[in-house]
């Protein structure tokens, strides 16, 4: 195996393991905040779950870079392609965003989460406008997302 693949595949990696690590902490974290609401309140556990799930589109978005990225250099439905270490090197560049935002996003959605899970705990008739703060975070979890993907797209293998 080249050192190139080697690179692309600690690209794929780190977008995966650093989204998903951010919205498991976050999916955590509102979801400990959603179980003291519902013990109180069981009728709010539809409006609380949604406002839990927020977290864990970072790793959805991390997880679709990494298919993407194993596709591109052919380990998904195909032969390895011969990457040289510069290729592989972009690749794992291109990589970082969705990664790395995507573990300080999914980490901030979470507590956002909670605070707007408070917000439905009082006022539950407040629900759209409390969904308004954890998807606030969302916006650069998905500008992550964009860019990684057209940088892992225009590459050349």
């Amino acid at each position: 195996m080249s050192m190139g693949m080697v690179y692309a595949l600690v690209g794929a990696a780190v977008a995966v393991l650093f989204a998903g690590m951010g919205s498991s902490i976050g999916v955590g974290t509102a979801g400990q905040a959603a179980s003291g609401v519902v013990s109180q309140d069981p009728g709010k556990f539809g409006k609380v779950l949604i406002m839990q799930l927020l977290p864990g589109t970072q790793g959805i978005y991390g997880l679709l870079v990494g298919f993407i990225t194993l596709s591109k250099i052919g380990l998904l439905g195909g032969g390895a392609a011969d990457l040289s270490p510069e290729t592989g090197l972009m690749i794992l560049a291109a990589c970082l965003p969705v990664g790395l935002v995507g573990l300080v996003s999914g980490i901030h959605q979470g507590k956002t989460s909670a605070a707007a899970i408070g917000i439905i705990a009082k006022k539950p008739e407040q629900f759209g406008k409390a969904m308004l703060f954890p998807a606030m975070v969302e916006t650069y979890a998905i500008l992550s997302l964009l860019i990684s993907i057209l940088a892992v797209s225009a590459i050349q293998v």
